[in-house]
């Protein structure tokens, strides 16, 4: 860590330290609820190819294969987006209480 940003994290006071961790934290909670999705489509589409026999269902258990791929890019998408925005939040809101 750079000096500067030192002096920064010094400047805010425990309330903002703890707001800026539980926003850090709850966007993790939301990549894994993300996480946890997919892999309840994954099991949801393995277990209707593998034990019913009806090619309607069987159809529907390659989609339910399929989606979770794009739940997850999509999840992780949200992930970076929202990374990148509070640490650019974070930073000019940082410069605005040095000036």
């Amino acid at each position: 860590m750079d000096k500067e940003y030192e002096k920064l994290q010094n400047e805010l006071i425990l309330r903002d330290h703890l707001a800026i961790n539980r926003t850090v934290l709850a966007n993790e909670r939301t990549l894994l609820a993300y996480i946890r999705t997919c892999l309840g489509f994954f099991a949801t589409g393995t277990a209707l190819i593998n034990f019913i026999h009806s090619f309607v269902l069987e159809f529907l258990g390659y989609i339910f294969i399929v989606a979770p791929g794009i739940i997850f890019i999509f999840g992780l998408y949200r992930f970076l987006k929202i990374k990148y925005k509070i640490k650019r939040i974070y930073a000019k809101g940082r410069t605005h209480k040095s000036d």
